[in-house]
């Protein structure tokens, strides 16, 4: 291999392995209460803890069953990584929807969903 393929082939490796470590620093969900795809009693609260800090004005969640959506207020915890939210009213029985949009402090932006049914 001549001297400028090897500087070519250098600068992409070092390109693709930037890129692939920019990707690895966007917030994801760590944990969730209910887990996914649990079938639990009917919580009093919904937590989602994300692996960084998140932007507390852009990070959400919407709780939906079936078509309908519920309503949660949510917050961010003081830990400034865990999204919780408390249903207005008691779950009825019935499969929950939970999907969640959380925007990292550096401004990276990240969606995803799971379920979880109440007995």
């Amino acid at each position: 291999m001549s001297l400028p393929r090897r500087r070519l082939a250098a600068v992409a490796a070092l390109a693709l392995a930037a890129t692939a470590s920019q990707a690895l620093a966007h917030a994801r969900l760590s944990a969730s209460e209910p887990a996914a795809s649990a079938s639990v009693a009917a919580p009093a609260q919904i937590s989602l803890r994300f692996n960084e800090k998140l932007e507390r004005a852009f990070s959400r969640f919407e709780l939906t069953q079936g078509a309908s959506k519920v309503p949660v207020k949510v917050g961010l915890a003081k830990d400034g990584v865990t999204l919780v939210g408390a249903p207005a009213h008691p779950l009825a029985p019935g499969a929950y929807h939970v999907q969640w949009r959380a925007v990292s402090a550096d401004g990276h932006r990240m969606t995803g969903a799971y379920d979880f049914t109440v007995k």
